[in-house]
């Protein structure tokens, strides 16, 4: 059949108006690059980094390539990477470094600066302790950087301008901390030993209170990354079903609503746009889905 000009360049208009980017899966080097953590910056593009290979990758906006954004091969044999956070113009990101000849497994930890248009390193603060595990952050209202560390149960602050964090909060409700995040003002986290998801109050001076557990009014299992999205909800990933979900918070309890299932070890994921991009651990990739409406 005869296609006319006319339809032939609207269906020409239509693909590059169509949102390429829902759909899209890109790989992170190989299969086995265990990609944990991504961030997605204001201008599209999305900072992956390598938690099998001492590599943080930057992937442009509409590229499928992945570029060595920090090379960390200098390090301590079998230093990886965790969490990844596009804060202005710093990329945070979570390094851990195996402790040679100890048995147990410990690490030493570092949360490392970048400057995200240079690759140029802005700061190194080392967690304190003899095995410790950055994880992931987030950024408060109050501009810090707050810092979790799974292995010790804390939560660090990075004041705006500082060269090192202070211990925020230490309490047996953060064991297995992972994601963290704020909504409103206020600081969630959850607990990948336990599933589940907590609120920290704070008074009048930032300082933190006891954790207040969220109940979710479905199960979940292995729960991980956890992001806000740009209409007051959170996302969350779960590690341990393959799933990427949306959590309603009202008062103590969360609504989860599963947006995406059947990935392999979906560990991170953050909103960019009307696109969600999807660290998928075990294929080695990066995917995206659309952001429901």
């Amino acid at each position: 059949m005869r296609i006319s000009s006319t339809a032939a360049c609207l269906s020409v208009l239509l693909a590059f108006c169509a949102p390429a980017a829902f759909g899209a899966s890109i790989l992170i080097k190989d299969d086995k690059s265990q990609p944990e953590s991504l961030a997605a910056a204001p201008d599209g593009t999305l900072i992956v980094g390598s938690a099998s290979t001492p590599f943080v990758y930057k992937i442009k906006k509409g590229s499928t390539t992945p570029e060595v954004f920090i090379d960390a091969s200098a390090e301590p044999k079998g230093t990886f990477f965790f969490g990844q956070l596009v804060d202005g113009d710093t990329v945070w990101s979570c390094m851990l470094s195996p402790v040679e000849g100890v048995t147990p497994v410990q690490r030493h930890t570092a949360l490392i600066g970048t400057d995200f248009k240079t690759g140029k390193r802005k700061l190194r603060w080392e967690l304190p302790g003899a095995n410790t595990t950055c994880n992931d952050f987030a950024v408060g209202p109050d501009k810090a950087l707050y810092i979790s560390d799974t292995a010790n149960a804390k939560i660090y602050r990075l004041a705006p301008g500082a060269q090192s964090a202070e211990l925020w909060l230490d309490n047996r409700s953060v064991t297995g901390i992972d994601g963290l995040t704020f909504l409103n003002g206020v600081l969630y986290y959850n607990s990948v030993f336990f599933n589940n998801l907590y609120r920290v109050p704070m008074d009048a001076n930032g300082k933190a209170g006891n954790p207040v557990q969220i109940w979710m009014d479905a199960p979940v299992k292995g729960i991980d990354g956890l992001r806000t999205t740009t209409d007051g909800k959170m996302l969350q990933a779960e590690n341990g079903s393959g799933k990427i979900h949306l959590l309603t918070i009202n008062g103590d309890t969360a609504h989860v609503q599963v947006i995406k299932d059947g990935l392999k070890q979906p560990t991170g994921m953050e909103q960019s746009g009307d696109t969600i991009w999807i660290a998928e651990r075990a294929a080695g990739q990066v995917v995206s889905i659309p952001m429901p409406k």
